[in-house]
Parts: C-alpha cells; sequence; structure tokens
C-alpha cells in the first residue's frame, strides 16, 4: 500500500510538473498565430524529418547489438531486439515513470533468453555513451561562429550543465570500465562487506550479468563501433529537428538543431508525464528564443514536431507488443525474470 501511495505521489508530481511547463511555454503564445504556423506548415519537410527521426530506432539497435551479447560474443537475432526496442521507445511515450527502459529489458530478456543483468548493463552503458555523445557534439556547436557568448536557457548557463554532465558520464564509464577489468576483485568485496551470503550470492550474480553486459568496453572494435554509431545517431537526430526547421520556415542553422537537442537531452529528464509532454514543448520554445523566434511559431513548431514523431514509434511499438503477446502494460507490470 506505502508503495502503491508513493507511486501515486510521483505520478501526480510528473503530472503538475509537465503542467506547469506548458503553462509556461503558452505564457505569451497567440493561439491564433500558432495555429496559423501549423496550418502553413511545410509538409514535404516535416515528413522528411519524421522518417528521418524514425530511423533513429534501427540506428539504436544497430548500436545495441554491439552492446548486448551472448556469452560467446556472437550478437542477439535482429528481429527479438528491434520488437524490444520499439516496445521500450512506445511505452516511454504512453506509460509513467519511464517504464521504457524496464520494457525494454524486460522484453529483450523474455524474447532472446538474455540475462536481465546483461541487458540492463547493455542500457545503462548505451545512455553514458549518449549522454557524452551529446555533451561532445553540445561542446562543439557552443564553440562555432555566431554563438553568444555565456549562452543560458532559463538563466541556467549552458556551458556549465554539458561540462558537469561530461564530468559525470566519464565517471560512470570509469566505474563500468572497473567492473570489467577487476570483476574478481568486485565480488570479493561483495562478499566481505555483505553479512548475507544469499544477499551477496545475488549481488555477484549481478555483478557477473554486469560484466557481461559490459564486455563491449573489452573489444576495441566493438567499443569503437558503438563509438561511431553513437556519434551517427546524434548527428542524425539533429537532422531531423534541422529539416523541421525548414517545414516551420525558421532561419535557424544546422548547429543551432545540435544546442536545440544538447539542451533538450537534460531538459526532459526532470520528471514529467509520458511522452516528456511540457519539458519538450518547454525547452524547444526557450531554446529558439535565443535565435529570436517568436513564441507562438516556437511552441508551433515543438507541438508539430512533437505530435508527428511521436506516432510512428507509438504505433511500431504497440504492433511489436501485439506481435510477440508481451503487451507493453503488462511488461510494465511484470516481475523481472530470473537474472
Amino acid at each position: 500500500m506505502t508503495s502503491s501511495r508513493h507511486r501515486i505521489w510521483q505520478l501526480l508530481l510528473a503530472i503538475s510538473v509537465s503542467a506547469l511547463l506548458l503553462w509556461w511555454a503558452f505564457r505569451d503564445v497567440d493561439l491564433a498565430e500558432t495555429v496559423g504556423y501549423l496550418r502553413a506548415v511545410r509538409l514535404g519537410w516535416l515528413l522528411a524529418a519524421v522518417v528521418v527521426a524514425t530511423s533513429l530506432f534501427p540506428l539504436r539497435l544497430i548500436r545495441w547489438r554491439l552492446l548486448l551479447r551472448l556469452e560467446n560474443g556472437d550478437p542477439y537475432p535482429w528481429l527479438p531486439l528491434w520488437h524490444a526496442v520499439a516496445m521500450g521507445f512506445a511505452a516511454n511515450n504512453l506509460l509513467p515513470f519511464r517504464a521504457g527502459e524496464v520494457v525494454r529489458t524486460v522484453a529483450a530478456s523474455r524474447l532472446t533468453g538474455a540475462r536481465l543483468t546483461t541487458s540492463l548493463a547493455s542500457v545503462a552503458v548505451e545512455r553514458v555513451f549518449d549522454a557524452l555523445t551529446v555533451v561532445g557534439l553540445l561542446a562543439l556547436a557552443l564553440l562555432m561562429p555566431g554563438m553568444p557568448p555565456g549562452l543560458a536557457v532559463a538563466g541556467i548557463p549552458v556551458q556549465q550543465v554539458a561540462t558537469t554532465a561530461g564530468l559525470l558520464a566519464l565517471a560512470a564509464l570509469a566505474c563500468a570500465g572497473l567492473v570489467v577489468a577487476f570483476p574478481k576483485a568486485a565480488e570479493r568485496s561483495v562478499r566481505r562487506l555483505i553479512p548475507s551470503d544469499r544477499i551477496a550470492l545475488r549481488l555477484v550474480e549481478m555483478i557477473e550479468g554486469l560484466r557481461q553486459g559490459l564486455a563491449v568496453l573489452k573489444s576495441p572494435a566493438r567499443l569503437a563501433g558503438v563509438v561511431a554509431w553513437s556519434i551517427v545517431l546524434w548527428l542524425v537526430n539533429a537532422l531531423s529537428f534541422y529539416l523541421a526547421f525548414f517545414a516551420f520556415d525558421l532561419p535557424v542553422s544546422y548547429t543551432g538543431a545540435v544546442v536545440l537537442q544538447g539542451v533538450l537531452a537534460f531538459g526532459i529528464a526532470v520528471p514529467s508525464a509520458p511522452g516528456y509532454v511540457g519539458p519538450f514543448e518547454a525547452v524547444i520554445t526557450a531554446v529558439l528564443a535565443l535565435y529570436g523566434i517568436g513564441a507562438s511559431q516556437a511552441v508551433a513548431y515543438a507541438v508539430g514536431y512533437h505530435l508527428t514523431t511521436f506516432v510512428p514509434i507509438t504505433v511500431l511499438g504497440v504492433w511489436s507488443a501485439t506481435r510477440t503477446g508481451l503487451g507493453l502494460f503488462a511488461t510494465a507490470r511484470a516481475a523481472p525474470p530470473s537474472a
């Protein structure tokens, strides 16, 4: 009962944050102007942006197959992992509590037989590489000519946030490397520090699963592949924002799309309703204001991009959930299988 109440309060907080940020984004908006901008959208450019944004999920699949491997180093089959990717990102759009990562890891474990801890570790490493890549691209964009010095969004210095996030990601990667390099030492430390044999055994099993999930760090070729695909993935993501600029006739460069992407990655990390509603619109409105874009046009861009890119992966994820028989809600609620 206490856990249920806690989750209800978490959900109410997330919805409140979304509502507050939506109010902030719309506070200076002329709705008639916004509707006018949406009606005047260049559909060809918007469709191109949606196609490019949707292509990110196959790219994520390619990278994930480098991170999540069988014990002998072979990759898992494409189709089960695709179902897991599609279901995970659809769950982020439809379910509360950022359930997508839980759905993705449980689905991958159920469909491929991978250990849950191994699947979780691969997703954790994926997130670290995402953070490092986004921060790196944002830092490069901030050095480009024409960028205002001391760039800040809502009074928060972008460079300071990027530096902090980069250091945290590097620290996480270093810890991951230590687990891979010294698994036996980690196991001995657990057995020495945990008095309960049962809990210690469970933690040792988790460390073994983590070691398998982090094994990519031992292979220079696979590590290089993960780095390369991470860069490609986030350059393509920025391209989708850039193409949408043309759809809404916004005079913002590709560098501006990289900045928007970088700030948005931090903005949607706050608790919010499913689909990042609220933070998504507020961040885009704030960043586009730096480029002289009015609130009405910025909100039209944010809402138009958000709605149209939301649909394809959500439909694909629901189809995968139906096709595999797992179900999004059932997978999100499922007790994790034995690792």
